[in-house]
């Protein structure tokens, strides 16, 4: 009898925790079986400054999903944020090592980990070595070049790097928490994989994830990752703004927004008043819902403008097709799909899981596309007990006698 495969994705956010639990069914197919989130403690802006109140957080979400589904969590792919992540093009070229020119699995490591051989501080860690494509002898825009004939071998990347203090702490807090690593995988990257199809990676598309203190950004065009970038200003910056603006507490203010708030004036009667001793007893204020609005919009403009000096960076301003997709908690905003086709000049539109099937219609909130998606690089990359991670920095693969999945790794960023 086949032993049942269970794959469990943890999504380490400002505001929360969110944990996904699925099971590997007969044909390939996912089945999200448990999923939880709790508020997160001992984070800002997406990484650890405080490990004993993140360990905990972790801790009490695996209790929650472990309780609903009766199976343990062992290890897990884990989200990785926070504007510490930055990334870079890169190229690396070898000559090919087989006498007869044939292009072998070890020829496409050996390429692959060439284009690491960059100059990088040493308090910074590759995360991800992202093929765009591949030349052989002059021929370019080559996406798979295994079992093809050739001399040199030459392949264009993106090198995704973060802080290593940042990263030994999250997977310190991970360990200490009772959990085996599995993968580390950037959030946005996680988040693209939920909600975009093939289609749109192939018109062009950018993934927007709004979360609570960074907004996430990955961009595609030809199935290519181009471009991804952290955002340090969030949901949760809205938030504080109201609180200022409004001169109230935070969680009054979170209430606010959540129950008043919107991206823009249309449809809303702006001179409606709000009376603040209806979210606190202690609060005798009464603010017009305009004022409320007009806050929350010069804060939603300086996210979409650092949106757009990201696509300005790669000249994709105003020229994907499949324009921007939003997801993260802060898409729930009313309004925010309108004002973000205004400041960007593209179509927009809401994320959608693709081919996941469950029960938990806590796992259809946008909030959870980054925890829906650790879960799928788990089952692409990581199935088998993990022995080895196929997105993994190129170094971690070299040396390992497992390389039965490196084709599929490369055919998963193509049509």
């Amino acid at each position: 009898m086949t032993k049942e495969q269970y794959i469990v994705g943890l999504d380490v956010g400002t505001h929360a925790i969110r944990v996904v639990q699925a099971k590997l069914l007969a044909d390939g197919h996912l089945n999200i079986i448990g999923a939880a989130s709790v508020p997160a403690n001992g984070l800002r802006k997406g990484v650890i400054v405080d490990i004993d109140e993140a360990v905990s957080s972790i801790s009490n979400c695996l209790e929650k999903v472990e309780r609903m589904t009766g199976i343990p969590v062992i290890r897990a792919t884990i989200s990785v944020g926070g504007n510490h992540i930055a990334c870079l093009d890169s190229k690396g070229v070898i000559a090919v090592s087989r006498a007869d020119g044939e292009i072998t699995e070890n020829d496409i490591v050996r390429v692959l980990d060439a284009s690491q051989a960059i100059s990088i501080p040493p308090n910074r860690e590759v995360l991800h070595v992202v093929p765009k494509s591949f030349t052989l002898d002059g021929q370019t825009g080559i996406k798979d070049p295994l079992g093809m004939t050739g001399i040199r071998l030459e392949v264009d990347t993106i090198i995704i790097h973060g802080g290593l203090p940042f990263i030994k702490n999250l997977t310190r807090a991970i360990t200490q928490a009772g959990l085996e690593v599995e993968d580390l995988v950037l959030s946005p990257l996680a988040g693209a994989a939920a909600v975009l199809s093939k289609r749109q990676k192939e018109l062009g598309v950018a993934l927007v994830d709004l979360g609570a203190g960074t907004t996430n950004i990955a961009v595609y065009e030809e199935s290519n990752l181009l471009h991804t970038a952290v955002i340090p200003v969030g949901s949760m910056h809205i938030t504080n703004d109201l609180a200022i603006g409004l001169r109230t507490t935070i969680e009054t203010a979170e209430k606010v927004k959540l129950k008043y708030g919107s991206a823009s004036m249309r449809g809303v009667e702006g001179r409606a008043e709000i009376d603040l001793s209806e979210f606190d007893p202690e609060e005798q204020s009464i603010v017009t819902r305009a004022q409320v609005i007009e806050i929350i919009e010069a804060r939603l403009e300086e996210i979409f403008d650092m949106l757009n000096k990201e696509l300005k960076k790669i000249n994709r301003d105003g020229k994907l097709p499949a324009g921007i997709v939003l997801t993260g908690g802060g898409s729930h905003l009313p309004g925010v799909l309108e004002f973000a086709k205004d400041q960007v000049r593209l179509p927009a539109s809401f994320g959608e899981l693709q081919n996941i099937s469950t029960v938990i219609d806590m796992v259809a909130d946008p909030s959870f596309s980054c925890a829906v998606g650790l879960i799928i690089w788990g089952d692409k990359y990581n199935s088998g007990g993990g022995s080895t991670s196929m997105f993994s920095p190129v170094k971690d693969m070299l040396g390992k006698p497992n390389l039965g999945k490196l084709q599929q790794w490369i055919k998963s960023f193509f049509p």
